[in-house]
């Protein structure tokens, strides 16, 4: 499929008035941009840039790996961590946007690159990020429905913090000064959840012997390439210094790039009956900034023009949003957008406030029932 070229788009159209639908409030609101989107060419793949980023993104980690074996068993060999830990988190997202059709223009393609990069390159099971994502990306912010803000390490609501015993409730009152101390964990946390996946009966009952299989085979011979390339290298001391730096690094990195997505937006509730415009873009905020950001973020700073067209190749989501910023403001829709370390504080601004009534000693109320305080 020929390539979009990458200039401006044109002014933005009108907003035409929407026509209401039975039970929905706001009509279609989506419909009138998704056909200004199109009608510019901004949802065409961009196949030729995909392939000369992925391959940068393989010969840099080829140069990691070489830099250590040219440097041997030296303690000087655990700076490489942070190289390797920045173009893992490139490799993250490769597969992130493989997982969204944002790459190939056939489904299998993108599998295949979803595979390489997430459970080869990385030892994560791609299947298991896919669903876990998609189910977000269908309902974000939704407590019922989001895996993203479920109760887990941390809570996003008082209703969630209320019912937290034990050791969770002492996580929760101090969850916004543990958040980034956690994310140091999420890189083997995601390996221990791929392999739980590809292990559990469920999985294989969902997926199938034979994507099972492949998934688990890929799984273990990342493991293996990883135990042998640092054996090779390192005595087993500094290698298991290095693996945990290098893990601690890339949770640090991808973390960061998902924290400011969402938290501390909108929550919605059961009785909002809103249309794909506004669920997408009153549950997420953007993140200011240019080329640096853009790359160091993998694109996911435009949150919300990748929640409204999330199979848009990534270079076409920075042409895209002053269009749907423009159409956001002509519809009054509220489009949040900030720098990066606003976008921090407003999440664990939020994160603290939802820990507040424990640290209070009460067991509920205040603030943090919704995100929409904190914006």
């Amino acid at each position: 499929m020929p390539e979009a070229p990458a200039t401006a788009v044109t002014a933005p159209a009108p907003v035409p008035a929407a026509t209401a639908a039975p039970g929905t409030p706001h009509g279609d609101e989506f419909g009138p941009l998704l056909r200004q989107v199109k009608g510019q060419g901004l949802l065409e793949r961009r196949t030729g840039w995909y392939a000369i980023g992925i391959g940068v993104n393989a010969i840099a980690l080829a140069a990691v790996a070489g830099a250590m074996l040219a440097l041997g068993d030296t303690w000087w060999t655990l700076l490489l961590a942070l190289p390797l830990a920045l173009f893992s988190t490139r490799t993250a997202f490769i597969g992130h946007d493989a997982g969204h059709s944002q790459i190939a223009a056939t489904r299998g393609t993108n599998r295949l690159i979803g595979l390489i990069h997430g459970n080869l390159l990385l030892g994560m099971s791609s299947a298991w990020w896919n669903d876990k994502h998609n189910r977000h990306h269908a309902n974000p912010n939704h407590l019922d429905k989001d895996p993203d803000v479920g109760v887990g390490v941390m809570v996003w609501t008082a209703h969630q913090a209320e019912k937290r015993e034990g050791f969770g409730r002492w996580l929760t009152r101090n969850q916004a000064r543990l958040f980034f101390p956690l994310l140091l964990l999420e890189g083997i946390a995601l390996k221990v959840s791929s392999v739980r996946m590809v292990l559990s009966a469920k999985g294989w009952e969902r997926q199938g012997l034979r994507p099972r299989l492949v998934e688990g085979l890929l799984l273990a011979a990342h493991c293996t390439g990883y135990v042998l390339l640092l054996g090779a290298v390192l005595s087993p001391g500094k290698a298991v210094v290095f693996a945990l730096i290098h893990h601690a690094l890339f949770g640090l990195h991808l973390g960061s790039v998902f924290a400011p997505n969402h938290k501390g937006m909108e929550i919605p509730g059961s009785e909002d009956r809103w249309g794909h415009l506004r669920r997408q873009v009153l549950t997420s905020r953007n993140v200011r900034g240019g080329l640096v950001t853009d790359w160091l973020m993998g694109g996911l700073n435009y949150q919300i023009e990748h929640h409204l067209f999330p199979s848009m190749a990534r270079p076409h989501l920075r042409l895209v949003r002053p269009l749907v910023r423009h159409y956001c403001r002509e519809a009054g829709v509220k489009y949040t957008e900030t720098g990066l370390l606003d976008s921090y504080r407003q999440a664990l601004t939020h994160m603290h406030a939802v820990g507040a009534p424990l640290r209070a000693g009460r067991a509920g109320g205040g603030t943090g029932d919704t995100g929409s305080a904190f914006n």
